[in-house]
């Protein structure tokens, strides 16, 4: 599948998670990209590292755009997203939250979250 990067305003979703480096960062992925799902990790996480080759899967065949938060290397902005425990995801579309997952989701169920919204 091939995207006209030039036929509409958003740029076309990048195909590695984006590792997000501060509050500013996040707005801009946020508001320049339709559909965002947002992983606050830490890199002592089980969890996190078993979701980590899914993130990166989804990353490559979805249209959404994956963005990544390491809670200890940013804990005012977990704190900021009222983030608790790790893995969370939080999804984003078209600029609004929709939906907050704390805990590994399988594959399937976030590739449907963000296709679900990609259309």
């Amino acid at each position: 599948m091939t995207t006209d990067v030039n036929s509409g305003s958003t740029p076309q979703s990048p195909v590695e998670p984006l590792h997000i480096d501060g509050k500013d960062h996040l707005d801009e992925v946020v508001a320049s990209h339709d559909v965002v799902l947002v992983d606050f990790f830490a890199e002592w996480c089980g969890p996190c590292k078993m979701l980590e080759p899914v993130l990166d899967d989804l990353a490559r065949k979805t249209e959404g755009t994956i963005a990544k938060v390491d809670v200890d290397q940013h804990p005012q902005l977990a704190s900021a997203y009222g983030v608790r425990g790790v893995p969370t995801l939080i999804l984003y579309v078209d600029g609004e939250q929709v939906e907050q997952h704390t805990g590994a989701l399988p594959a399937d169920r976030l590739q449907t979250l963000i296709e679900t919204h990609s259309e």
